[in-house]
C-alpha cells in the first residue's frame, strides 16, 4: 500500500513541507510513501479530504487551521490539550472502519529545541507578536523555560489563549517594553512569502545587540523583521530549524503503533 502524508492549510505556496518530506523519502528509501499538499478553502472541507484519501496516514496542519481543526478530531495528546492548537494529526486506519484522528502539537518540541541554543541570561522577558495557534505553542515553551512574556496583537485583545499574560497593541509599544524584553518572537504570518515586503509594526530603533529576534517564518530565509533586527546588532534566527525538528517529531508520531 502506498502510504500518503500531507499538509492542510491555506494558502500553501509558502510551505516547504512537501519538498522536505519528498527528499526524506528518497534519501531514506521510503519508496511506498508520498507527501501531498491539500490547500483547503475552509476547514469544513476537512472531512471530505479524509474520506477521499483512504491511504492518508498523517497530516501537518498550518495557518489558519491549527485551532479550527480540533473539533474534527477524536483525541488530543497532552501537548495539544495544553496549548489549544494542533499542527500534526495521526490517522489510524483499521480496514473500512472510520479512521481515528489524534491531534498533536510538535511546534512546542520544535520551537523549544530551536530556541534554547540561543538563549542568554538576559533573555528573561519576551514579546510574542501574534496571538494565533503558533503563539500558543510559543507561550507554552516560554512558560516552561521560566521566561515571562507579553502578547502583542493588532487590536490589543486576545481570546482563547490557555496561557494568560498581559497583551499590548502594536501602537502601545515603546522604549520601555524593549528595555524590559530582550527576546522578541514573531509568531504571526506577517512577512511570509509572498508578502515579503511586510514586517511586524514595531519600533525597530529600540532593538539593541542585547536582543534576540526569533521569527517562526522560514520562507523567506530572512524576513524584514530579522533584517531590521540584525541592522540594530541583534542576534536573529528564522524558523527553518524549528520546521525540521517539528517535522521529524511528526514523522515519529505518524509511524508509531
Amino acid at each position: 500500500m502506498n502510504k500518503v502524508y500531507g499538509i492542510i492549510g491555506f494558502p500553501l505556496a509558502h510551505s516547504f513541507s512537501q519538498r522536505y518530506f519528498s527528499e526524506k523519502f528518497v534519501k531514506e528509501g521510503w519508496n511506498n510513501c508520498s507527501y501531498k499538499v491539500f490547500p483547503l478553502n475552509a476547514i469544513s472541507e476537512f472531512e471530505s479530504l479524509i474520506k477521499s484519501e483512504p491511504n492518508l496516514l498523517g497530516l501537518s496542519v498550518t495557518i489558519p487551521y491549527k485551532e479550527s481543526v480540533i473539533p474534527y478530531l477524536d483525541e488530543l495528546d497532552a501537548s495539544a490539550k495544553k496549548v489549544g492548537a494542533v499542527n500534526s494529526i495521526q490517522i489510524i486506519r483499521n480496514g473500512n472502519a472510520t479512521p481515528k484522528l489524534i491531534g498533536f502539537n510538535t511546534d512546542v518540541f520544535g520551537f523549544s529545541n530551536a530556541l534554547k541554543p540561543f538563549l542568554k541570561n538576559n533573555h528573561q522577558r519576551a514579546l510574542i507578536l501574534g496571538t494565533g495557534g503558533a503563539a500558543k505553542a510559543v507561550a507554552a515553551v516560554l512558560k516552561e523555560l521560566g521566561i515571562d512574556f507579553y502578547y502583542v496583537s493588532r487590536n490589543g485583545m486576545i481570546k482563547d489563549m490557555p496561557i494568560k499574560a498581559p497583551v499590548f497593541n502594536y501602537d502601545e509599544l515603546n522604549e520601555n517594553h524593549f528595555k524590559a524584553c530582550h527576546l522578541i518572537v514573531n509568531s504571526s504570518p506577517v512577512g511570509m512569502s509572498p508578502n515579503e515586503s511586510q514586517a511586524p509594526f514595531i519600533p525597530y530603533s529600540y532593538i539593541t545587540p542585547e536582543h534576540l529576534l526569533f521569527d517562526l517564518i522560514y520562507n523567506p530565509n530572512e524576513t524584514i523583521f530579522l533584517r531590521k533586527g540584525k541592522e540594530q546588532g541583534a542576534l536573529t534566527q528564522n524558523g527553518l530549524t524549528m520546521l525540521y525538528l517539528q517535522a521529524e517529531e511528526s514523522w515519529k508520531i505518524w509511524n508509531k503503533e
